[in-house]
């Protein structure tokens, strides 16, 4: 596998172990074992993902959709032979390139979190077409959702920041509109539903946006009614959100008040994939309140990486109980 460059320099730094821990834990949640000896090698001076296993259909849809695949190969002695990777991705990808904001998560990292979710919740079946909903309940401007998009499942976000809500939607709205895409609208209260595709005959998506509390996700999406969750977590400086008595900065405050509704609104065995800043959350802490929740870890793979001095950012795989 080679690694997609980042335009982000510390990431770029970062991807091809990033990558390798994927796809162990892609392998582990979605293909039994099916591939071994995942390492990282430099070839050529570019870096690669390799590993061994035989690659069947549903193995060449899990591995084509890893976040940072840029080429897959065969190797062959000393050369390698390309092999044309299998993508869910149903649009252009300037749906997730396009944005820039500060504070936006890299593209790359939301990609690996949706399919860590993803895979985590619905095994290889959610890289082969499969019907999945997506909820990021943190989703700030939408990357998340974007992301899920692109990959062609539903989309659902819910965030406080009425501001960042409506900054998404106009976004959103006009990137469709520049695509000619089929879509409409419908609003209902401080709930948004756009039901949309690329033409009359496409199978239809649909992304449903909410401005309100994380706490309040079941009231406007219903129990058991997502497949997987997504989300960056709050790092204790720039987010926050309102519950409870005042407005929670802290990670584990926020969770505490939040997972058991986010709990509620995804279906059972449902995967959860979360990336947060081990500075202000050790991981036992993250694991002892995600166990009080009913959710069990699903993954022991590490994705621990450095974004800056106040950051060290991990990633959480778990499933619903």
């Amino acid at each position: 596998m080679l690694v997609h460059p980042s335009a982000n320099r510390v990431y770029a730094h970062a991807a091809p172990s990033l990558l390798a821990s994927e796809l162990r834990a892609l392998d582990a949640l979605a293909l039994g074992g099916a591939l071994t000896d995942v390492a990282v090698e430099s070839l050529g001076g570019a870096a690669y993902v390799t590993f061994t296993g035989e690659i069947d259909e549903r193995a060449l849809a899990v591995v084509s959709n890893a976040s940072s695949l840029l080429a897959l190969f065969v190797r062959e002695g000393e050369l390698l032979r390309p092999i044309t990777p299998v993508r869910l991705d149903r649009w252009d990808d300037d749906l997730v390139t396009i944005p820039r904001y500060s504070g936006k998560t890299n593209e790359q990292l939301t990609r690996l979190l949706v399919n860590l979710a993803v895979a985590a919740g619905t095994g290889a079946d959610a890289f082969s077409g499969s019907p999945v909903r997506v909820l990021d309940p943190l989703c700030g401007r939408g990357t998340t959702l974007n992301v899920a998009a692109l990959c062609g499942f539903d989309a659902v976000g819910i965030d406080t920041d009425k501001r960042d809500v409506d900054a998404y939607l106009l976004f959103f709205t006009t990137w469709l509109k520049d695509k000619r895409a089929k879509h409409a609208t419908k609003r209902s209260g401080t709930r948004t539903t756009i039901s949309f595709a690329a033409h009359k005959d496409a199978a239809r998506q649909e992304v449903v946006v909410a401005a309100d509390d994380t706490t309040r996700v079941v009231t406007h999406l219903g129990k058991s009614s997502v497949d997987a969750i997504a989300t960056d977590l709050p790092y204790g400086v720039q987010h926050g959100s309102h519950a409870g008595e005042g407005r929670q900065r802290r990670p584990a405050d926020l969770l505490a008040v939040a997972l058991p509704a986010w709990r509620a609104v995804l279906r059972a065995g449902g995967g959860l994939a979360m990336s947060w800043n081990t500075k202000v959350l050790p991981r036992a802490e993250l694991v002892e309140l995600l166990e009080a929740a009913g959710f069990a870890p699903a993954s022991d793979e590490a994705f621990a990486h450095r974004v800056d001095r106040a950051i060290e950012r991990d990633v959480m795989v778990a499933r619903r109980t």
